[in-house]
């Protein structure tokens, strides 16, 4: 395994295994197969709806708490400094640890600063080992870097072969911000597993497009959290050190950035719209 260290030298995989649309079913066992598979970064989120099976299988691994680096992010309604708090302490009773290794924000919406300062405190406190944000494009995280006590530690963004970030990672290199790509697939959207480049360097490194594609990401220094609920898909997912790509490879890679989200934009606010219709809707569900 590669490491990374974030600004404030704690030490993290530049490999982990992320929990997006894992089933409360399926999670448990996903979780074991990964940590058994050898991955050590777990990274999940309130809105997942998983926590409480990933501290199971935590937990049921007998892999040392210390050992994993586990990653969780406030949901836009945990919002504001006492309801971030309080949300961070129940996602802990819920993953079974008196600490987290890293929280972000998960979107950039609503009470962001009030949020931060609570998790800055957190931070302060021992009780997390680093913060950070998910979903803030290049001028919002040179704001929040800019306007709090403590800047983020990383940024958790779309970041594949067709949503490159470039600029994004200039700005969050600048001020010492680790980028790190949710979707490293693009969830195939867009042909991403079926690119000629990509399958033409995955066939020259005897690899999978899957393998190219989280290399690539890799050697750009961009931590990446792939998914997958089937075992053999994990080990492939993890077998990527074995082997470096050209500077003629990362070139070629490089030309087939179109600078679009391959799923929606946060500066759409339209979008906008939709982020505080779901916030509403769940409110609800829960005030009733």
């Amino acid at each position: 395994m590669e490491y990374v260290t974030l600004y404030n030298g704690v030490k993290m995989p530049i490999l982990g295994y992320g929990v997006y649309q894992v089933t409360r079913n399926e999670c448990e066992r996903c979780v074991l197969d990964a940590l058994k598979v050898g991955y050590r970064s777990i990274d999940t989120a309130q809105s997942y709806f998983n926590e409480e099976q990933v501290g199971s299988a935590i937990k049921k691994s007998g892999v040392p708490r210390e050992e994993i680096f586990l990653t969780t992010k406030v949901w836009i309604e945990h919002y504001g400094y006492e309801q971030t708090k309080a949300a961070i302490q129940q996602s802990m009773r819920k993953l079974q640890t008196n600490y987290i290794d890293l929280v972000l924000l998960h979107q950039p919406f609503s009470d962001v600063y009030g949020a931060w300062h609570a998790m800055e405190e957190l931070y302060e406190a021992g009780v997390i080992r680093a913060i950070g944000i998910s979903n803030f494009y290049a001028d919002r995280m040179v704001d929040f870097a800019s306007f709090n006590r403590i800047k983020p530690m990383i940024n958790q963004m779309e970041t594949h072969i067709f949503n490159q970030q470039n600029t994004l990672k200039e700005w969050a290199d600048k001020y010492n911000i680790r980028l790190e790509a949710w979707a490293p697939f693009g969830e195939g959207r867009g042909g991403t597993f079926d690119n000629p480049i990509i399958a033409d360097i995955a066939a020259k490194y005897d690899k999978t497009p899957a393998q190219v594609m989280l290399r690539w990401n890799i050697q750009r220094g961009v931590v990446v959290i792939p998914k997958s609920t089937h075992i053999k898909r994990m080990e492939e997912n993890f077998n990527v050190f074995d082997f470096t790509l050209s500077n003629e490879d990362m070139a070629a890679i490089a030309t087939l950035d179109k600078s679009a989200s391959s799923f929606f934009s946060h500066q759409d606010p339209g979008m906008v719209e939709w982020f505080v219709k779901m916030v509403e809707e769940r409110k609800k569900q829960h005030d009733s």
